[in-house]
């Protein structure tokens, strides 16, 4: 019987990984980070139950960290089959590995320099030297078509409406003649939002795997430009400047976007706008590229230029250019990663920022536990920022009109678009509270069977 072991994404929201069996062969689908809380993030350095040297085949759903962060730890301890995406998902990784490789070689040698670390002499829980295998492993898969991965396992990808190249996963599997259709929803984006098209609607299928981020709650009904637009006529006002802690993939995009469009419509002043990390500039080439994934609103937008160029916006590539961002006193808006202030060239800023009261820290979505972003939404007067406790004087302000996860009544909206019900639900990829409201909502308004599964279970696929 065909079976299904969750390694990741079960009681929390990051570190994505299930693995599927089925006739002796075994499909990864999803390899991400944990990320948060300590506890969480240790899970990263432990082996996995299983070898990753066993397992035959692994499939995307999308390229954030917490669903790909750990592939270059998977292939260097052993995995050596294939790793099949859709085109926007590889070029994504081809830009977001190297950049985490990358950020954790600089958190391991300024933890070892400052002494900040038990170790005596930290490591990076992988480098760059270990991403470029996992890029040549990358192989494309059609971006709707139906693909098959072996004679156990067909997967066809549906639009999840998330970020670039997101999908939900339909995955068929075929042991001793029967078929299982398995769903895993990846993550749902949201509706009406702009630049990416609507999420597709499921497909029938007998097991579903939901995402739950957002299971407990819904979005502010209010639009992100006025929301935007109030926050930067504020600051501007008192003489400050706003750093936007913001995910490098979709929502510093979307951000450019709204600004953009503000101050067409003269809602905001036409201030300097920094987008302070390579690899947001790097993924909004991306987003200009892939036209598939672009809603009909944005497409007609191209026509009179580029929809993504604020007047006065500033791609800042090289440290340099970075450090030339303190010379700027007057009103001004920063962009840079990481999303959840975890590190990157953001916490440059937000140490030089966060303790003047007349300038604003705008986070841009969710704040995972155990992350200085959710540190600061949830009022911190001091975050540790490399060593040393800077304090908190700044506005803090979390739009959450930006988040590129669906609400709980868009999850409820998309799951009500599957042509018949699944026999069995399986809510992952939410914080418990999250996935126990969700859980509650579905078998209240569908009757469903509605689980919510331990961290390493198994469970067969055919009962």
């Amino acid at each position: 019987m065909a079976k299904l072991t969750f390694l990741g994404a079960a009681g929390t929201v990051t570190g994505s990984k299930y693995l599927v069996e089925a006739e002796g062969k075994r499909l990864l689908v999803d390899c991400g980070l944990f990320q948060g809380l300590k506890e969480l993030r240790l899970r990263n350095w432990n082996p996995l139950p299983e070898k990753p040297s066993s397992f035959d085949y692994c499939v995307l759903t999308h390229a954030h960290l917490d669903h790909t962060g750990y592939l270059p730890r998977l292939v260097r301890d052993g995995y050596s089959g294939p790793i099949f995406a859709d085109a926007a998902t590889i070029e994504l990784c081809n830009i977001l590995l190297p950049d985490s490789a990358h950020l954790q070689e600089e958190d391991a040698e300024s933890a070892g320099r400052h002494g900040y670390s038990k170790h005596k002499q930290p490591l990076p829980l992988y480098t760059q030297e270990d991403v470029k295998p996992v890029l040549q492993a990358l192989k494309e898969i059609p971006r709707a078509d139906p693909f098959t991965i072996s004679p156990q396992f067909t997967v066809r990808p549906h639009d999840a409406g998330h970020i670039l190249g997101s999908s939900s996963l339909e995955l068929t599997i075929t042991e001793d003649g029967k078929k299982t259709v398995v769903l895993f929803s990846g993550d749902v984006g949201r509706y009406n939002q702009p630049i990416l098209k609507d999420p597709e609607a499921p497909p029938r299928c007998d097991v579903l795997l939901c995402e739950s981020t957002y299971g407990d709650r819904e979005h502010p009904s209010d639009s992100p430009e006025d929301a935007l637009a109030d926050v930067v006529n504020r600051v501007v006002q008192r003489g400050g400047q706003i750093v936007i802690p913001a995910f490098a993939v979709d929502r510093t995009q979307t951000i450019l976007y709204i600004i953009r469009k503000l101050e067409d419509a003269q809602r905001i002043p036409r201030l300097p706008v920094y987008v302070d990390s390579p690899m947001a500039i790097s993924v909004t080439d991306l987003y200009l590229r892939h036209h598939e994934d672009h809603d009909l609103t944005y497409t007609a937008q191209e026509k009179n230029g580029n929809p993504l160029d604020a007047h006065t916006v500033h791609f800042m590539r090289t440290v340099d250019d970075s450090k030339k961002i303190n010379d700027m006193k007057t009103p001004a808006i920063i962009i840079s990663a990481s999303g959840m202030a975890t590190g990157g060239r953001v916490l440059h800023h937000l140490a030089r920022l966060a303790p003047d009261r007349k300038n604003a820290i705008l986070l841009a979505g969710f704040q995972a536990q155990g992350t200085r972003g959710r540190a600061l939404e949830e009022g911190a007067k001091t975050v540790r920022i490399q060593g040393m406790d800077v304090p908190v004087a700044a506005e803090v302000i979390n739009l959450r009109q930006f988040s590129a996860h669906a609400g709980k009544s868009e999850l409820m909206r998309w799951l009500s678009g599957t042509p018949s019900p699944p026999r069995q639900t399986y809510l992952t990829h939410g914080e418990p509270e999250a996935s126990a409201a969700l859980k509650a909502a579905i078998e209240s308004a569908y009757k469903w069977r509605v689980t919510l599964p331990q961290y390493l279970q198994t469970v067969d696929l055919g009962a």
